[in-house]
This record gives C-alpha cells, structure tokens and sequence, in this order.
C-alpha cells in the first residue's frame, strides 16, 4: 500500500520572519544573555569585596575594548528586554493584539532599546568627567 504524500509542518525555510517572530526570539536572546551578563556583575561585586588587587584585574578587564562592547550590548539587552517586557504587559491586558498596534509597538521597542542605550552611555561617560 502506497502512502500519501502529507504536507510538512511549517517551519523557518517556509514561512517568511515578520517583525513579531524575530522580535520575540531576540526577546529570548537577551534574557539569557542579561542571565550571563549577571555573572559579570557578581565576578565584579566578588572582586570589590576581595581586595584591590582582584577589583584592579576586573575593572581593566571591564575597560578593555572588550570589556566595553559587552557592557554596550549588556545595555541594549537591558533596554530591549524591559521595553518588549512592558509591551508584553499590554497585551496580557489586551491592548495592542492587532497586527498594525503590533507592528508599530515592536518598531518602537527597537528604536526605543536603541535610543535608551545611546543616552544612557552619554550619561555615563559625562558622568565620568
């Protein structure tokens, strides 16, 4: 007896990435990262706790160029990662479920994440002196 041919399940070669789905896969993304990213900011607490030498080795570390890029896209985690949280809080209240209010809240989550991180490293750095 001959089988059928079924259709395959849907999957990623098949449907195109809308704004939605790569949007919550990075939300993804940068919750495990914040995660990880917290292992720095405790092998930094542990090291000012420890003594100069131990916070001299974090801190050039944390000033390498490195160091720095990890702590701008640490910055841009948090922020993505608080605005789509907010965002996800209007829709368990059902606000924003259609599709423009969906793209339009995602867009402002990206530009907004963006914009969050610029400012807050121009604060940093104008606080620094």
């Amino acid at each position: 007896m001959a089988s059928a041919e079924r259709p395959l399940s849907p999957h990623l070669q098949i449907y195109k990435p809308q704004i939605s789905s790569v949007l919550s896969i990075l939300h993804r993304i940068t919750g495990a990262a914040l995660g990880i990213g917290l292992l720095l900011l405790a092998w930094w607490l542990i090291a000012a706790a420890a003594g100069p030498d131990a916070f001299a080795t974090v801190q050039g570390f944390i000033g390498s160029w490195l160091g720095r890029l990890i702590l701008l896209g640490f910055t841009w985690a948090l922020f993505y990662h608080l605005l789509n949280g907010i965002r996800h809080l209007g829709w368990d209240l059902l606000w924003g479920l259609d599709l423009p209010t969906m793209t339009k809240t995602g867009w402002a989550v990206v530009i907004g994440s963006g914009v969050l991180t610029i400012l807050a490293w121009i604060v940093a750095y104008a606080m620094k002196g």
